[in-house]
């Protein structure tokens, strides 16, 4: 069977609709001419999918808390940065997670209010501390140094901003190293588990009763359930112990973070956010009692699998007996799937040109992208209809971190991005989220507008010098 191959009779409504309005997307895509020989690469957002999926975060949580219960859900931006996304999300009822200046920028632009925005990052400035705290933006101080920082500058000027630190409960790692945050040795929060590291957070909040918040995030893509659900018990307990020495209930809100792991392996939406939040619910019921306010911060979960990137064959041909797919989809927007292809393996679908699915016998090929390093494959030796020149590839599941980050290896442009809606009998509308790339708009960023600078320098050092 080959990486596309789904039939509703494999998956629910909902998943076998979205698989359904993927196969439309990519044929209108080509029938508008928003893909074709000038425009070999598009990425594409399924409208309707990211509204299920936003519907179903909060239908799933309002299933198991308290009703009256206080929740906000942030999207951590990092997982698509795009302003018209955000701004999606937020009439849908999803806040912003940041971890930049960056990313706050881009919050605002979406009209995301500030009372539902988070400030996350290992290394925040004086800077951006200042600006959240003036904007009224909720505050996960990382370590104590940075909440040194927060209290100079609370002292200079009080602020409304909910605040809180994040801790790391050291509950262990999952599959993928690099994505897993409650290690041992984690770069993120205060080490709960080190020498004297929790009595220091009792006593950093006992100090400041401007502390009402606690935060921890336990990982991300290859976290299993039960973990995640250790690492927000283990916050729990935290917080019950600073409210019982406290005397009163000091922390009134857990932020949990996110971190849902997306199933890249079949268009089956696995795990779900009511499964998360009934395995939630059985390891930490007082979590839900409605004693405390609940943020989230999940990102991948709400949009991979409404993503596609559709990519030209620009060449078919063979080398050692195996086909291979030349196309414009390779490391500049499948980075991690191309460097770290075991934890990142992405399911590919093979497209006539038309834009129509492939029928026809498995081949085992190589698809391969159009960067000048030999290791550029989106997939090797996978089994698929055979592509060929003018065919299209489309790599599944990467509405998160595959178009919208960009890696600019060769000075490959950044790929157009449209959303689009495929209901009723109307067909495919499109949206355009970003344009693609310009060649003009890349010299610029290269220094373009610069092209004497460094000889001039040159040349003035060596007029000193005589």
């Amino acid at each position: 069977m080959s990486d596309s191959a789904s039939t509703s009779g494999d998956l629910d409504g909902t998943d076998a609709e979205r698989a359904a309005r993927r196969d439309r997307a990519v044929r209108a895509a080509v029938g508008q001419g928003l893909l074709g020989p000038d425009a070999p690469i598009v990425g594409l957002l399924d409208v309707t999918g990211i509204r299920e999926s936003a519907a179903a975060l909060r239908a799933a949580f309002e299933a198991v808390t308290a009703p009256g219960t206080p929740v906000l859900h942030a999207f951590a931006v990092k997982a698509s940065p795009l302003v018209p996304v955000l701004r999606l999300l937020h009439e849908e009822g999803i806040g912003a997670e940041v971890a930049s200046p960056g990313e706050l920028a881009l919050a605002r632009a979406a009209g995301v209010p500030a009372e539902r925005t988070v400030l996350d990052s290992p290394a925040k400035t004086p800077g951006e501390l200042r600006e959240a705290l003036a904007l009224g933006i909720a505050v996960n101080a990382d370590n104590p140094q940075e909440l040194e920082r927060i209290d100079g500058l609370m002292a200079e000027r009080a602020s409304g901003s909910p605040l809180g630190i994040r801790v790391n409960p050291q509950v262990g790692g999952g599959s993928i190293e690099a994505l897993s945050t409650a290690t041992a040795t984690s770069k993120f929060g205060v080490a709960l588990r080190d020498e004297g590291a929790r009595e220091w957070v009792v006593r950093a909040y006992l100090d400041r009763p401007w502390l009402t918040r606690l935060h921890a995030h336990t990982g991300s893509q290859g976290i299993p359930l039960t973990l995640m659900a250790e690492g927000a018990a283990a916050t729990y307990t935290l917080a019950e112990e600073i409210n019982e020495r406290a005397g009163r209930r000091q922390v009134d809100t857990l932020d949990i973070g996110g971190g849902l792991p997306v199933n890249f392996a079949s268009d089956e939406t696995t795990p779900t956010y009511a499964e998360y939040a009934r395995v939630l619910r059985g390891a930490v019921p007082g979590l839900f009692d409605g004693r405390y306010g609940l943020v989230t911060e999940f990102g991948r979960s709400l949009l991979a699998k409404h993503g596609t990137v559709v990519a030209r064959v620009e060449y078919a041909k063979s080398a050692g007996g195996r086909p291979v797919a030349v196309t414009h989809a390779g490391v500049q927007v499948a980075t991690r799937t191309v460097y770290a292809p075991g934890a990142w393996p992405l399911r590919i679908a093979a497209y006539d040109g038309k834009g129509v699915p492939k029928a026809g016998p498995d081949v085992v090929q190589d698809v391969a992208g159009p960067a000048c390093f030999a290791g550029d494959l989106l997939a090797a030796g996978r089994a698929l209809p055979l592509l060929e020149q003018g065919d299209h590839a489309a790599a599944l599941d990467t509405g998160a971190y595959y178009f919208a980050h960009h890696y600019a290896y060769n000075s490959l442009a950044r790929p157009g991005v449209y959303g689009f809606v495929a209901e009723g009998s109307e067909g495919v509308a499109f949206a355009t989220v970003r344009e693609a790339q310009t060649v003009e708009e890349i010299v610029a960023e290269a220094g373009g507008e610069r092209v004497t600078a460094l000889t001039d320098a040159m040349r003035r050092a060596g007029a000193g010098d005589s």
